[in-house]
């Protein structure tokens, strides 16, 4: 932890200022708390009057955050909450779940490659603006572009997650969030965390597909802007229509799309619903998102896919009876989703409490689990690592 007097007084007043909103706590009763009027806890939140560490230790208590964790030299202190309260007029439980999520995986994330020196790679392509022009055709054109800038060609794109993630360096996170959740996805930026993305894990993967590429829209168009992505959302404001528009574009291209679908239907008269499964099956896309997609480009009749609803959709059993068990697409996601902390992050936190970096209360505090959860955890990777012989050792 660091000493009080390693902190100046302003970044201690941010702390408590960002722990206070996050905890939804008003000024007054924060102050009451303390003893003190509101224009002094103002005072002490802006840095002009140095709190004292009994103040500290009440607040703290009072927000529901260790006095560690607010004053260690490697905690994050951005909240990402606040950025979506203004997006919206009235925030929804729903919505308020999701961001918090988000927020505490980011922290715990950025906290402890703070701790250990990982350094995050960012390859961040400029961020393009859609404030001229026709919003479908620039969310086309981009989708190319960025295309062209990874070199990925116009084909099927394999496993988008890695690449937003490896590729590009984007934060992307995929939990379970409530059963009756409508949230899709979330977006924001933040300059000195980079951009963020959550996806709902409870979505089937094609679903999952289709809501990262949306959310990849927004990081290209309209950066700056945080963004809740819904089920059944109407898609009005030019910034989404930009963002749905590129999703589709970038996951199927124009050209590739149309060469495998003339392929597939060349020498038929009729779409059928094999024709849509397969498609579908060889973009990594539900069947709905083809058969829009063809719509939009003119291959088929406008309501296409209306009809397939009003007569019993596409079924997976159907997708079953064409392709047999490759219509089950493996989906290691749901299976890391289900575990309270990530793979990534439990290493992380091993080699934090292995080089005593951290503590065991610090860690389960951290990454919101019981201290018991997290002695097993510990215990398994060590017992792993002590399997190993010399010649299992990583070079530095």
């Amino acid at each position: 932890m660091a000493d009080l007097n390693d902190l100046t007084a302003q970044e201690i007043g941010r702390r408590l200022r960002l722990a206070r909103e996050y905890a939804k706590i008003r000024q007054d009763e924060a102050a009451k708390v303390i003893g003190m009027s509101r224009p002094t806890l103002v005072s002490i939140e802006k840095g002009d009057r140095r709190v004292r560490i009994q103040e500290i230790q009440v607040l703290a208590n009072h927000y529901g955050i260790s006095v560690n964790a607010l004053l260690r030299r490697e905690a994050v202190h951005t909240d990402l909450v606040p950025r979506f309260r203004r997006l919206r007029e009235t925030e929804e439980d729903h919505t308020g779940e999701a961001v918090k999520v988000l927020n505490d995986l980011v922290k715990a994330e950025v906290e402890l490659e703070n701790i250990l020196g990982i350094e995050r790679h960012k390859n961040y392509p400029p961020e393009r603006g859609i404030n001229t022009g026709d919003v479908i055709e620039l969310a086309e054109q981009h989708a190319q572009d960025l295309r062209d800038w990874l070199g990925l060609g116009s084909g099927p794109i394999t496993d988008i997650f890695t690449l937003m993630e490896l590729d590009l360096g984007i934060r992307l996170y995929q939990r379970r969030l409530s059963s009756g959740s409508k949230v899709a996805g979330l977006f924001t930026y933040d300059a000195s965390i980079g951009a963020c993305i959550l996806l709902n894990a409870n979505h089937p993967l094609e679903r999952r597909i289709q809501s990262a590429a949306h959310e990849l829209g927004h990081f290209i168009g309209t950066r700056q802007a945080p963004e809740v992505l819904e089920e059944n959302e109407k898609f009005l404001s030019r910034e989404e229509r930009y963002a749905q528009a590129f999703g589709r574009a970038f996951v199927t291209t124009r050209k590739s799309f149309e060469y495998a679908f003339r392929q597939l239907t060349a020498g038929s008269n009729t779409l059928t619903r094999r024709h849509v499964i397969l498609l579908a099956h060889q973009y990594h896309i539900s069947r709905e998102a083809c058969v829009r997609r063809l719509e939009e480009l003119g291959l088929v009749k406008k309501g296409i896919w209306a009809w397939f609803e009003a007569n019993g959709g596409i079924t997976n059993a159907q997708a079953r009876d064409v392709m047999g068990e490759a219509a089950v697409k493996s989906d290691p996601v749901k299976d890391d989703a289900d575990r309270p902390v990530s793979h990534r992050m439990e290493l992380m936190a091993y080699t934090a409490w292995k080089r005593e970096l951290m503590s065991e209360s610090q860690l389960a505090e951290l990454l919101n689990v019981r201290r018991l959860d997290l002695r097993v955890l510990l215990d398994q990777i060590g017992l792993e690592e002590r399997e190993a012989d010399d010649l299992f050792k990583l070079p530095r």
